[in-house]
């Protein structure tokens, strides 16, 4: 099943380590291997135990879909032929999972396969043979993706508890000044003394722990706050906060 496997690694070149993740015995990510094929997952799961990586076995889609997963940073590794539903159906089925990036296994012949997976967004498409390397390559890069996803879903969280926080004045002054204007302007969009925008103004950037207008801005940009354009004061979110 893997290129260069054991009974000729001694012959060639040997299995890769692990480069990027930490060692030895890894408790922060885990792989979702789903396969129906048993010897394949049987396979795959030693060789990335020996590389000290979690690996939790599923034999179908479902079994897989089922489980109620792990707080984790996490990847999926599956199958194109699973026994109910196919491997590109569970791919478009993994945001309800906490969207673990996806790598397959599958026939080299298959490529209208292999192009839907990685427009869907799979790490990559491995065949049969499996390089150990690629299957390395693959996993590591998959769990930075998680736990870039993870620490980016972690800070929109703050941001967004820190916005919750705004007195409803104060969530009126806040996409005035990362709009860019003046405070006395802003103050006459509400209709307010500049001195009191000022206060509104200094107690909004308290409570979201900005350290300048341009840390504020940084900040609206990832909660999706943004002017409309169309005249001062006219601004909408992306998000219901």
């Amino acid at each position: 099943m893997f290129q260069n496997d054991a009974a000729s690694a001694s012959a060639t070149r040997p299995y890769p380590t692990r480069s990027k993740l930490p060692q030895p015995e890894s408790t922060s990510e885990v792989v979702y291997l789903v396969h129906a094929d048993q010897t394949v997952r049987q396979e795959v799961s030693e060789f990335l135990h020996a590389l000290a990586m979690k690996v939790i076995e599923f034999s179908s889609g479902a079994e897989y879909l089922d489980f109620d997963g792990t707080d984790r940073a996490a990847c999926v590794v599956l199958g194109l032929n699973l026994p109910d539903i196919s491997g590109l159906e569970l791919q478009g089925r993994l945001p309800q999972k906490g969207n673990p990036p996806a790598i397959f296994i599958g026939d080299q012949s298959d490529v209208v396969s292999t192009v839907r997976a990685m427009k869907a967004g799979a790490i990559d498409f491995l065949t049969m043979p499996i390089d150990p390397g690629a299957l390395l390559e693959a996993v590591e890069t998959a769990f930075e993706r998680d736990l870039h996803a993870r620490r980016q879903k972690s800070e929109l969280a703050t941001l967004e508890n820190r916005l919750s926080t705004l007195t409803p004045r104060e969530r009126d002054v806040l996409p005035l000044i990362v709009g860019g204007l003046l405070n006395k302007q802003a103050a006459s969009v509400l209709g307010i003394s500049e001195v009191t925008l000022q206060v509104h103004r200094s107690h909004a950037m308290r409570k979201m722990k900005a350290q300048s207008v341009a840390d504020l801005v940084r900040m609206t940009a990832k909660l999706g706050i943004l002017s409309d354009g169309d005249e001062p004061g006219a601004f909408r979110s992306y998000r219901n906060t």
